[in-house]
């Protein structure tokens, strides 16, 4: 098995590299979903988060009310720190069961938004940074998100910074790119994964 870590900044269009992986064989374990559903209804996920920040984060239909949430966590480090000692323990174990039960010679693919800021590049065999320019990420969010350039740029300056991200790739996919240059980047990296997977690991 290959352990593939996979990250980008907001915007770099790492959804579609990750699809794409996927059409090639890849098993995905996406930790933005994983997250999604360790605090959906019931579960005890939800409930320590309400115990930290109150009932106010709840939507009327008693799930999470991600968007209120977020501008309380965004705008204070602390607070973003206590979500996340709730919300990381909890994806981490789902990570895992979710690899455990994958094929052995697969190549399994986490795809970690945070993955620079949290320090996890040694969790992983390597490390696939999908890179854009901050202009191009700008231009995404805005234009194909529908979010305010102030917000765009404020979730943009809450990640790492690019050269953080690009000094733990092993392998970097530029994302300025038309769609079948991408496609073609992709095809070859997942040839190299392949082969990463079937040679014994020293």
């Amino acid at each position: 098995m290959l352990k593939v870590g996979l990250t980008g900044g907001i915007g770099a269009g790492k959804s579609e590299v990750s699809r794409l992986l996927v059409e090639h064989g890849a098993v995905l374990i996406d930790a933005d979903r994983i997250a999604r559903e360790v605090v959906a209804p019931g579960t005890p996920g939800l409930a320590a988060v309400v115990d930290a920040f109150g009932e106010g984060v709840l939507a009327p239909d008693g799930s999470l009310d991600r968007p209120k949430l977020g501008s309380i966590v965004f705008a204070d480090p602390g607070k973003l720190a206590v979500l996340n000692s709730i919300v990381h323990p909890l994806v981490g174990d789902r990570s895992r069961t979710l690899e455990e039960a994958a094929p052995e010679d697969a190549v399994v693919v986490h795809d970690v938004p945070l993955l620079a800021e949290n320090g996890l590049a040694a969790l992983y065999d390597l490390v696939i940074v999908v890179d854009a320019r901050p202009g191009t990420q700008l231009d995404r969010l805005v234009r194909l998100r529908g979010m305010t350039e102030e917000d765009a740029r404020a979730r943009m300056a809450a990640q790492a910074s690019r050269d953080k991200r690009l000094e733990i790739a092993d392998i970097v996919i530029d994302n300025d790119v038309p769609l079948d240059e991408l496609e073609r980047r992709v095809r070859e990296v997942w040839a190299d994964l392949v082969r990463r997977a079937r040679t014994p690991q020293e």
